[in-house]
This record gives structure tokens, C-alpha cells and sequence, in this order.
């Protein structure tokens, strides 16, 4: 049983709560039985996995933990590679606020069983808010790290003045993109589940970027981004 608080598994915990530690290292951390049990569901390889007072003293588990009410197992898991299957995508662009990542991930596994694909400005899918956010589906389905993230934390009020809306009624003034996925993260759950009740092939907004954002079945961006 670990009874120091200096012991490599949770250095190696405390580091992975930032991001570059999670991208360098490929790995991250799940807390909560719930979220274990998915991983063993999912047959996702942990890396390790320690609970409070079989593995490790629980003083010590909670002092690593991100839960304000500490945790009694934490796992340790291996970030999954894009593969090459053929299944649907969608494509997340500056969606910063990682519940919201999160979110997106859990919705368009249960309603697609389909993979995200995470762009530009987005923030860190398989963080701590993400992947309690995304209740196992984080393993279930993979996200797929799409280009260059954003932040790990919820994004605050931007300073400065706010910047002009473009006049006129209506989503598509001055030419914004139209259809629920433009409308914010907030939307996108109900762009998915619009999808799914129409069946159809394609309901995207193709907005900036190539790419990952060309190969999606569903493109969500924030309002004016």
C-alpha cells in the first residue's frame, strides 16, 4: 500500500491535471467508480488504477484528487489513437468550456455512436471536467485531438469591450453561418439529435478549416467564431 505522499503513481497524477503533461505523457485521469467501471466496459487499458485503502492510503488518494470531496479510486488510462474505422464524426471548433467538450462527446456516442473530432480553440477533452462530463463515453468513444486546444478551464468573461454584432435579424446577417450547430455549444446537442431523427448523411455547417472539418458529419462552432 502507498504511505508517502512522494510516491512516482501520484506525482505522476498530480501532473497529469495539466495539459501538456497529458499530451506529452498520452495519458489521463479518470476519478470515480463510475468512470472505472466504463473504462473496464469499454476494454480500455489502464495504465493503473488505485483505490483508497487497498492500494493507497485515502488521505493520501484525496490529495490528489480534483474532486472538492475527494474520490476513493482514481485510474490512470492511455489517450486513444484516431484509427482508421469509417464511423461517423463530428467536429468540434473553439468550444472552450471543457463541460461542454464533454457533453458533446457523451451525446454523440449515445446518439450516433460517433467519435469527435476536437479543432482549434477547443478545450482538453480527456481533462478532469471533460471526462467527468462526458460519464464514460470518453472510452466508449474517443475523442479524436483534431488540431491545435484551447484551455483545460471554463472560459470567463473576455475583457475589453465586446465586440459589434452585425445588424439585421436573423443567424445569417452579414453573413454568419446559419442552422442550430452555428449557434453555440449549447446547440449542438440538438444538432445532433436533429440528426438522428432525420437519418440524414449530412447535416453540417462548414465554416473556417479543412480537414478533420471537411471529413465531419456535423460541425459545431460557437456564435461568431
Amino acid at each position: 500500500m502507498i504511505t508517502s505522499k512522494d510516491n512516482e503513481k501520484l506525482k505522476l497524477i498530480r501532473k497529469l491535471a495539466d495539459r501538456k503533461h497529458r499530451e506529452r505523457e498520452g495519458l489521463f485521469v479518470a476519478e470515480g467508480e463510475d468512470l472505472v467501471a466504463a473504462a473496464e466496459a469499454a476494454g480500455a487499458p489502464a495504465a493503473f488504477v488505485l483505490r483508497a485503502g487497498e492500494d493507497v492510503e485515502a488521505r493520501l488518494l484525496d490529495s490528489v484528487s480534483a474532486l472538492g470531496s475527494g474520490t476513493r479510486v482514481i485510474g490512470v488510462y492511455r489517450r486513444a489513437r484516431a484509427g482508421d474505422d469509417d464511423g461517423f464524426r463530428v467536429y468540434l471548433h473553439g468550444v472552450a468550456d471543457p463541460g461542454n467538450v464533454g457533453a458533446v462527446v457523451r451525446t454523440a456516442h449515445a446518439l450516433l455512436d460517433a467519435r469527435v473530432v476536437v479543432g482549434p480553440g477547443c478545450a482538453d477533452p480527456f481533462g478532469p471536467k471533460a471526462v467527468r462530463a462526458s460519464m464514460g463515453s470518453v472510452f466508449g468513444a474517443p475523442p479524436i485531438a483534431g488540431g491545435a486546444g484551447g484551455s483545460d478551464r471554463r472560459p470567463g468573461r473576455p475583457r475589453g469591450r465586446a465586440p459589434r454584432r452585425p445588424a439585421g435579424r436573423g443567424a445569417g446577417a452579414r453573413g454568419r453561418a446559419r442552422g442550430p450547430a452555428a449557434r453555440g455549444p449549447r446547440r449542438v446537442r440538438s444538432a445532433v439529435d436533429d440528426y438522428a431523427r432525420r437519418g440524414r448523411r449530412r447535416v453540417a455547417q462548414r465554416g473556417r478549416g479543412g480537414g478533420d472539418c471537411a471529413r465531419a458529419d456535423i460541425v459545431g462552432r460557437p456564435a461568431g467564431g
